[in-house]
C-alpha cells in the first residue's frame, strides 16, 4: 500500500504535523531544510500570504521525497490552487458541504478542519474519518476529544490551534488523536533571524515528545 493512500498512512511513522513559517519563498526552503535536517518527512504550507502556493511548489521541487500538505484551504478556488502546487494530502480550517464534496473527490488524502459535533457527523456521513480539530484548545480540546471518543469512535483527530510542547503529550495520549499540528518548532524569532540550527533543534525536541 502506498504510504501516501490515506492520512493514517501518512502520519503512521511521524505523530507531528509541522506548518511552515515563512514570509518569502527562500526562507520557506530555508526552514524545509532546517526540518528535513531534523528527520521530519510531512510538513504543510498554509495559503496565509501571496507567496504560499508558490512556496509549495517550489518545496514540491525541490524536496520531491518530502510529503506535502497545503492547508488553509476553505474553498473550492483554493482546493484547485492547492492540487496545482503537487500537493500530497489537503488541509483545510473548516468544511462547508460543497467543499466536503469536493474534497472527498479531489483524488488525495484529505485533513478537514472540524470544530462542532455537527461538522463531524457530516464528515462521517461521507465516509472521512481522519480529521483536524481546529482551533483546538479554544472548541475544547483534550475535554471535547474524550467526550466525543465513545459518541464517533470511528472519528481520528489531528489537533492544531493553541498545541504547545506543554499540552503536546497530553493530545498525544488520547486514543482518538493520531497526530498533532502546530508551529512551536518553528520559532519566528529563529526564521527572521536565519538560526535554522534553532529550528532544527525545536523540530527534534517536538519529534522526541511524540
Amino acid at each position: 500500500m502506498s504510504s501516501l493512500t490515506n492520512i493514517k498512512d501518512i502520519f503512521a511513522n511521524q505523530r507531528l504535523l509541522p506548518i511552515i513559517q515563512a514570509d518569502t519563498i527562500s526562507e520557506g526552503i530555508a526552514v524545509v531544510n532546517a526540518m528535513k535536517e531534523a528527520g521530519l518527512t510531512v510538513v504543510e504550507v498554509v495559503l496565509r500570504n501571496d507567496q504560499a502556493l508558490a512556496l509549495a511548489s517550489e518545496i514540491k521541487t525541490t524536496f520531491p521525497e518530502l510529503i506535502l500538505g497545503v492547508g488553509t484551504v476553505y474553498n473550492k478556488g483554493l482546493l484547485d490552487k492547492a492540487l496545482n502546487t503537487g500537493a500530497d494530502f489537503i488541509v483545510t480550517p473548516a468544511v462547508t458541504p460543497n467543499l466536503a464534496k469536493a474534497l472527498v473527490s479531489c483524488g488525495k488524502p484529505i485533513l478537514p478542519g472540524v470544530s462542532t459535533l455537527a461538522d463531524m457527523a457530516a464528515l462521517l456521513e461521507l465516509g472521512v474519518t481522519e480529521m483536524k480539530l481546529f482551533p483546538a484548545e479554544i472548541v475544547g480540546g483534550v475535554n471535547l476529544l474524550k467526550a466525543v471518543s465513545s459518541l464517533f469512535a470511528e472519528a481520528s483527530f489531528c489537533p492544531t490551534g493553541g498545541v504547545t510542547p506543554a499540552n503536546q503529550a497530553s493530545y498525544l495520549s488520547q486514543a482518538n488523536v493520531f497526530a498533532v499540528g502546530g508551529t512551536w518548532m518553528v520559532p519566528k524569532a529563529a526564521v527572521q533571524q536565519k538560526k535554522w540550527a534553532e529550528i532544527t533543534l525545536a523540530c527534534k525536541e517536538a519529534i522526541a515528545a511524540c
